[in-house]
């Protein structure tokens, strides 16, 4: 198979307008001629091996970084949306080619963009109208972006990785001895804050003015010990957390105010896992997600999540998805610095290993998977129980995943004795049922919208209907 060309003009242009040099002077030390730089960033020629070279060796740029990983989340995310009815039942179908979504979301990012968020904002209207909102037709229900979502999108377009407030954190961490819980506690006690243990607090609350900050004595360590840094980051870092979510321009206060959570969330999980230590021990124990919990007193999900942030550039770690799912399967937390993206709307593939996890509590399950479009990954998943610490609190129940492309797997000590090679260990797995294209799927719960059916009823296969191609 010919190797993939590689188009980034969008890149080529963000590189040379960061460096500030006119497009004469760029091409001039990339060693190629004006028009050729002129093709190259209007994605009219792909760049060649040269080129990248010149990049790595003239501006010490990470070449990972040119890869199509945020177009391939655009047209992944736009393959969902033209899925939707309302393009289906538009005579001809508006349905572009894969070679289209391509070229919008290399050529025109933030259009892309704008029209997920116009498409997010229809379908919130339209579930809306059909569940009866009462709060439809007031004024605080327009139609407009989820906070919740526009939050995750933030995340999930910069690789889940913030570098100013994991390197602030990395810089805590590192700034003392002993164990960082107590290095938190004395900051906090510097800044006139006092940190007291209750048995029947929540989890963590925090008073203003008396300056009092409460934890739940009866909660695991490694919760104290996060949620004493999360707070640790709203008091110390405010600064550093305001200018960040200034330049990510939230559309609403409730955005932005979620927003800061995640921000301090990342600061806690940063600095109880600093990301040059972690990722070295991450290498050394070949992601055993149980000795890196150990290791840094931190717990199998906080782990786990914090493995899909490593991709600081020029010292990235395994890219890796991560997904938090309840036990309706609904996905409560997602990320993904692989090609392989999320639902939007609709659940989950059922034939995904995180589903199973619930069925054998405290093991981990392994899954070799490959997607419709030919990719394939190696998948790890283990249920996660967060007991209340009392006979009568509550118990949470999750199911986590973590996986990798299978070129990664052989990092992985959950790969050891896997035959890797052989095709047909690979389940098949897809996105969600509306837009998967496979046609003997047994889990197939609604037919596919991009493609016609036929109805014999005189025969019935795996499916009442047969998926035309």
């Amino acid at each position: 198979m010919a190797p993939q060309k590689l188009y980034a003009g969008t890149k080529l242009r963000e590189i040379r307008t960061q460096l500030s040099l006119t497009q004469k002077d760029f091409a001039a030390r990339l060693g190629v001629s004006l028009p050729y730089l002129n093709q190259m960033e209007n994605n009219n020629r792909p760049l060649s091996t040269a080129v990248v070279l010149a990049l790595a060796r003239e501006f010490g740029l990470d070449v990972t970084e040119l890869s199509a990983g945020d177009s391939e989340r655009l047209v992944s995310d736009l393959r969902e949306a033209f899925a939707d009815p309302l393009f289906a039942a538009q005579t001809p179908a508006m349905t572009p080619a894969q070679a289209d979504l391509r070229l919008i979301a290399a050529n025109a990012p933030g259009f892309a963009r704008a029209f997920l968020d116009l498409h997010r904002a229809y379908r919130q209207g339209h579930e809306r109208l059909a569940s009866l909102d009462e709060a439809l037709g007031q004024e605080s229900s327009g139609l407009r972006a989820s906070p919740w979502e526009e939050v995750r999108d933030f995340f999930h377009y910069c690789d889940n990785y913030i570098d100013a407030v994991d390197r602030a954190a990395e810089r805590f961490a590192a700034g003392g001895t002993g164990d960082i819980l107590d290095r938190a506690r004395t900051r906090l006690q510097e800044m006139g804050v006092s940190v007291d243990d209750t048995p029947d607090a929540p989890l963590r609350s925090f008073d203003p003015r008396a300056r009092v900050l409460r934890l739940n004595a009866r909660a695991a360590r490694p919760t104290q010990r996060f949620q004493l840094l999360h707070q640790l980051a709203l008091i110390a870092q405010e600064d550093l957390l305001e200018a960040t979510l200034d330049l990510a321009r939230f559309a609403s206060a409730q955005a932005r105010a979620i927003a800061k959570i995640g921000l301090a969330n990342y600061f806690a999980g940063a600095a109880l896992m600093p990301y040059t230590a972690f990722l070295e021990a991450a290498r050394e124990t070949r992601h055993d997600l149980e000795q890196l919990a150990g290791r840094f007193g931190a717990s199998i999900e906080q782990v786990a999540h914090r493995l899909s942030t490593l991709q600081r550039p020029g010292a990235k770690g395994v890219p890796f998805f991560f997904v938090r799912v309840d036990q309706a399967g609904t996905i409560t937390k997602r990320h993904s610095a692989t090609r392989l993206q999320f639902a939007r709307f609709g659940g989950a593939c059922p034939l995904w290993n995180v589903h199973r996890a619930f069925e054998t509590p405290g093991r981990f399950l392994r899954q070799l998977a490959e997607t419709p479009d030919g990719v394939r990954y190696f998948c790890l998943a283990r249920a996660v129980t967060k007991p209340g610490g009392a006979f009568r609190a509550p118990v949470r129940r999750y199911a986590i995943g973590l996986g990798c492309e299978i070129t990664w797997a052989e990092a992985l000590v959950y790969a050891d004795d896997m035959d890797l090679s052989l095709p047909h260990a690979f389940e098949p797995i897809g996105i969600s049922c509306r837009i998967c294209e496979r046609t003997d799927c047994h889990q197939r719960s609604v037919p596919p919208l991009e493609h016609a059916l036929r109805v014999d009823h005189n025969h019935r296969g795996l499916l009442p209907y047969v998926i035309e191609r």
